[in-house]
């Protein structure tokens, strides 16, 4: 009894006790359609075989019912999926019954064949009836003073809107209604959808539908909309000064199920910027690590923790969470463990600078992949700190690489950046540096596979301009953009990754360098108009825009693909790689290596960095200057 106090036990038993009494009303009134014509009534021994049948029949059909899972859902959430398993669970049901009474004949006489037909059909009608009766009895609209005055127009009239209406029809509390969608879909023009709602016209007509309906708010249930059109919408919905709010997008999607009074959300500055959002099924993409061990460095970090994220999706063996920041790690580690409920999980608290540290940690978990997302990436503190960033992005990268060779790792991918074409900076120049250590190392070890993946900027990341703009948007301005022509690549952090992913499952294995599509740069300038119109402020007006100047090594408009490399597709549609004209010479790469390492040991910072990218971009002779002539 005290396991029923638990809601679902209870809703459950409740479930149980509902069918029993269809199911034996189902087979009460089969007998007596059958003798209705019969003047006499039921016979006598039909009666005793009633009584003594029900219960079998009531606990035999229970019984079926549960195999098919139809006790696992609440009769409220049925659907046209669940009604087609319960006519499988009926018609198994009725057919096993049939088969005894024939077959085992526990009772003295034989069931009548117009009986076991009426059962069946009684038993479908009430089954699927009561939970048809109890859907619409909950989902009936509201009434009267019980009318939510929060009147909500949703854009898309797909899965998603469809989905946002029912959940406000269910849920009074969330306080709103729904009052009709819009879709650019010509073919539901016109039409009524869920909920009896009329599709008022195309995200074209927008502004006219807002003036016609005036409603409170504005809801975008189209979690793959391009930015083209959430930015459209947001237009139209902030000169009328109606608040939008969107359902997650595809990769919130990703993480967990969709409660529309926690995860309907305002929209963002990554909803509007006018591309189109990379879809992946993560499933398909990420199934060479499922059920394999898999490390990450640097898992505390924004790429990093988004790749443990992701990852632990796909059901790893081991998920092995490596970081040498405690705060970061112990952050990653809490969410995995207690928010995901992801427990085959390491966390290994070490810096990839230490080659002891490093082969014992490998050699400990013996990986199959290898994440190497661990890395420095502020260009301006970078340059203020040059040892720090050729020991962190390069001789670090060379001592993941070799113990990862020299434990049999099967894969090891490289997290770089944009930045590595033709560095003018200290970072740039080692992260180039890093890339050439895994194409180096490549062909030193082709027992395991190695591959670099170069992308730009991702929206809120630590220290991105992202949330640097809404820092200085919220203490009233001024907002600083370094040049009004400045512009960067951007993609979000879990498109990103996705990516990423996909890009460690394809390739030869020899160190190649993956470049993943990020669609058009954007202007810096105008990511900080939208941002401070999201925010509810006119630039200039409200909020000012000040420009500052290029820092030192700072480029206006970074590239994705260097002086002598060319763009090839790959299998992955928003994917390409990035080809060499002239491979890698990997003693120079070494020579290179031991050269700046002996730089770093001497602990002379003057003019470092100056050096490091003179260095990268001309000490290699021929290989170096075809590569990264800069």
């Amino acid at each position: 009894m005290h396991r029923l106090n638990h809601p679902v036990y209870r809703n459950r038993f409740l479930q149980v006790v509902a069918d029993a009494l269809l199911i034996a009303a189902a087979f009460y009134l089969a007998f007596r359609l059958r003798f209705l014509d019969d003047q006499h009534g039921m016979p006598h021994r039909y009666e005793v075989l009633f009584s003594q049948a029900v219960p079998f029949v009531v606990v035999g059909k229970i019984t079926v019912f549960a195999m098919f899972g139809l006790y696992q859902k609440w009769w409220r959430y049925v659907s046209g999926r669940d009604f087609m398993t319960i006519v499988r669970a009926v018609a198994v049901a009725s057919g096993v019954l049939v088969v005894l009474f024939t077959v085992v004949q526990p009772f003295d006489h034989d069931l009548p064949r117009s009986v076991a037909v009426m059962d069946f059909i009684l038993t479908l009608l009430l089954i699927t009836g009561a939970r048809l009766a109890v859907r619409l009895i909950v989902e009936r609209p509201t009434r009267g003073d019980r009318v939510p005055k929060h009147e909500v127009l949703v854009v898309g009239a797909g899965s998603g809107g469809q989905m946002v209406v029912r959940e406000l029809q269910l849920n009074p509390n969330l306080g709103s209604t729904a009052i009709g969608f819009v879709d650019d879909d010509p073919r539901k023009r016109g039409m009524r959808m869920s909920g009896g709602l009329k599709v008022l016209g195309s995200t074209k007509e927008i502004a006219t539908i807002l003036d016609e309906t005036s409603p409170d708010e504005v809801v975008i249930a189209i979690p793959s909309a391009p930015g083209t059109l959430r930015a459209k919408v947001v237009a139209a919905c902030r000169d009328r000064q109606i608040r939008v709010r969107t359902l997650p997008t595809v990769f919130e999607l990703l993480r967990g199920g969709v409660q529309l009074n926690k995860q309907l959300r305002d929209v963002q500055v990554e909803d509007v910027l006018g591309r189109d959002p990379v879809v992946f099924e993560l499933d398909r993409v990420g199934a060479y690590l499922r059920d394999r061990i898999v490390l990450v460095t640097g898992a505390g970090g924004s790429i990093g923790s988004e790749l443990c994220r992701q990852i632990a999706s796909v059901e790893p063996r081991l998920l092995v969470m490596l970081d040498h920041a405690e705060d970061n790690l112990f952050e990653i580690d809490r969410e995995m463990v207690e928010e995901r409920h992801f427990s085959t999980v390491e966390s290994v608290l070490a810096d990839c600078k230490e080659p002891h540290r490093m082969l014992e940690t490998m050699q400990r978990f013996k990986p199959s992949v290898v994440f190497h997302a661990a890395a420095y990436k502020h260009v301006p503190l970078m340059e203020a700190n040059p040892l720090e960033a050729v020991r962190n992005n390069a001789i670090a990268t060379r001592i993941t690489a070799e113990t990862a060779a020299a434990s049999s790792v099967e894969r090891f991918v490289l997290i770089s950046t944009d930045k590595a074409v033709n560095p003018q900076t200290v970072m740039g120049a080692s992260k180039a540096m890093a890339e050439w250590i895994v194409e180096a190392a490549g062909q030193k070890h082709p027992g395991t596979r190695f591959a670099s993946v170069r992308f730009g900027n991702v929206l809120a990341s630590s220290g991105s301009v992202v949330p640097i703009f809404r820092s200085q948007i919220e203490r009233g301005g001024p907002v600083t953009v370094t040049h009004p022509e400045m512009t960067r690549y951007f993609m979000t952090i879990p498109e990103a990754v996705q990516l990423v992913i996909r890009a460690g499952d394809i390739g030869a294995g020899k160190g190649e360098v993956f470049v993943l599509d990020m669609g058009e740069p954007v202007k810096i300038v105008d990511l900080a108009h939208n941002m401070i119109r999201l925010a509810g402020y006119e630039p200039e007006a409200d909020i000012a825009v000040e420009f500052t100047k290029p820092r030192p090594g700072e480029k206006l408009h970074e590239e994705l693909i260097g002086i002598g490399e060319t763009r090839q597709p790959t299998a992955a549609r928003r994917i390409r790689r990035a080809v060499r004209e002239v491979p890698i010479d990997p003693d120079w790469v070494d020579g290179t290596l031991n050269s700046l390492e002996h730089m770093v040991m001497a602990g002379n910072e003057a003019n470092l960095s100056e050096r490091v990218v003179e260095l990268i971009t001309s000490q290699g002779g021929d290989t170096a200057t075809v590569s990264y002539d800069g």
